[in-house]
């Protein structure tokens, strides 16, 4: 091991150790040391100077070194420092290569091939150079931190393009033998969030809002936080699992009534719609209504959209609902649906064990089967305005041309539901007056 190297101005003279040993040339150690500082007294100019053998780069592994440029210290986060830190990646430099091989291209035995094959003892021997394995790891570390967006089609892009909220993540992590099966999760919400403290700095987080369920009623949402969005995510989809409510759904695709609810300055007043309606609402509150299992529905919101308060208000107002048989209990009154499909006609949904009699009803009691269940209150509707076109000369000309059918509709819908079929007020004293129009039903029924 060399001990010092004298830098000269045209040579460099190496001195080992005298340790009594002989030298090189066959001289006694001290002779041949004689001999060096002789030449060396002629020179005038001597520079010392302590030679390492080893480097730096051995002694610190590969992520200490590239959290050099990827990261920031804490009193540089203190500073503001590494803004754009995130858009640079670490890259594994040893991606690609194989133990042994190298651009010499040698057959190593054991290492890169095998000691034997077939009968034959391998040989340790020199290939050809292969000018394709550069050009191979260039292209695997360029595509190294490049971030390729996932490809999806435009039923899982979610609400706006390239942002999570409304995408699918699947269905949470089993817990032990209970699997998740038949649950789909959704991102409500993906923000970050920053806390500010006096040792740190900013903080800064990724906080995540989900909703998971499984399409039948069994539904949960929750929200998580984490250093990054895959941890967040996957930390709220979880816990959404473990939170988990059921609600009822009325045959399977809408409510049991209308009803109000309130989480703080939102509002949020939910109609029943027939099958077919679909959903007529705020994004988040569709997205809850897919993972839950409603398919009809109106809902209207009051005050701030808040998807947080959005989301409590709506599960507060899905676990309050109650069935038409709690409702006739609880009031001691026959529930009587009217439904346009139907014509209007009534019809008795559920009973009491034993309904009051009209005495027993005070005069100042609601009946009203919506304002009952939205608790006196009233959806806030903006002032229509006419259009345009009623101002103009042929409007009132053509409000002269229909004035005397002006009506039929709304009469020939309220004889249907008061005495089943289409009257005239004369009809009790002269039976033979009837309507002189047939439906295309009633024709082909007189014909038969």
């Amino acid at each position: 091991m060399w001990k010092n190297a004298v830098a000269l101005t045209q040579k460099i003279y190496l001195f080992p150790r005298c340790n009594g040993l002989r030298s090189i040339s066959g001289l006694p150690c001290s002779t041949s040391c004689r001999n060096s500082l002789n030449n060396i007294s002629r020179i005038r100019s001597i520079n010392i100077q302590p030679y390492r053998c080893t480097s730096f780069f051995n002694k610190l592994p590969a992520d200490h070194l590239w959290s050099g440029v990827t990261g920031v210290s804490n009193a540089g986060k203190k500073r503001g420092r590494g803004k754009g830190i995130g858009r640079k990646s670490s890259k594994d430099l040893n991606r690609g290569q194989v133990i042994g091989v190298g651009k010499a291209n040698i057959v190593w035995p054991g290492l890169n091939a095998p000691i034997i094959r077939g009968r034959e003892l391998v040989q340790q021997q020199q290939l050809p150079p292969d000018p394709e394995r550069e050009k191979k790891l260039e292209e695997i570390r360029n595509k190294m931190g490049v971030f390729k967006p996932l490809r999806l089609s435009p039923m899982e892009r979610g609400w706006s393009g390239s942002k999570m909220p409304g995408r699918s993540i699947g269905p949470p992590d089993s817990i032990g033998e209970d699997n998740f099966e038949g649950f789909d999760t959704k991102v409500l919400e993906l923000k970050l969030v920053v806390n500010m403290s006096g040792n740190f700095g900013r903080k800064r987080r990724v906080s995540s809002l989900v909703v998971t369920g499984n399409g039948n009623g069994l539904a949960g949402f929750a929200m998580g936080k984490a250093n990054d969005a895959k941890a967040s995510l996957r930390t709220a989809k979880n816990r959404a699992g473990q939170k988990l409510v059921f609600v009822d759904i009325y045959k399977n695709h809408t409510v049991y009534h209308d009803f109000f609810c309130q989480f703080g300055k939102t509002k949020i007043f939910v109609q029943k719609k027939p099958e077919g309606y679909g959903l007529h609402c705020h994004r988040a509150i569709k997205t809850m209504c897919e993972v839950i299992g409603i398919k009809d529905l109106h809902a209207k919101i009051e005050g701030p959209t808040n998807l947080g308060h959005i989301i409590k208000a709506f599960f507060l107002g899905l676990v309050q609902q109650k069935t038409h048989k709690a409702l006739a209990e609880e009031k001691k009154l026959h529930l009587v649906e009217f439904r346009k499909e139907n014509g209007n006609y009534p019809e008795v949904v559920a009973s009491p064990t034993k309904c009051r009699s009209p005495e027993e009803i005070p005069a100042e009691e609601v009946l009203d089967y919506t304002q009952y269940c939205m608790g006196n209150r009233i959806v806030l509707k903006k002032k229509k305005y006419p259009p345009f076109y009623t101002k103009l000369p042929f409007w009132t000309v053509c409000m002269k041309k229909k004035e005397n059918i002006r009506n039929h509709d709304k009469v020939r819908l309220h004889l249907m539901s008061e005495y089943g079929e289409i009257r005239s007020f004369l009809t009790d004293k002269y039976p033979e007056c009837k309507p002189f129009y047939k439906s295309p039903s009633e024709e082909v029924d007189a014909e038969n």
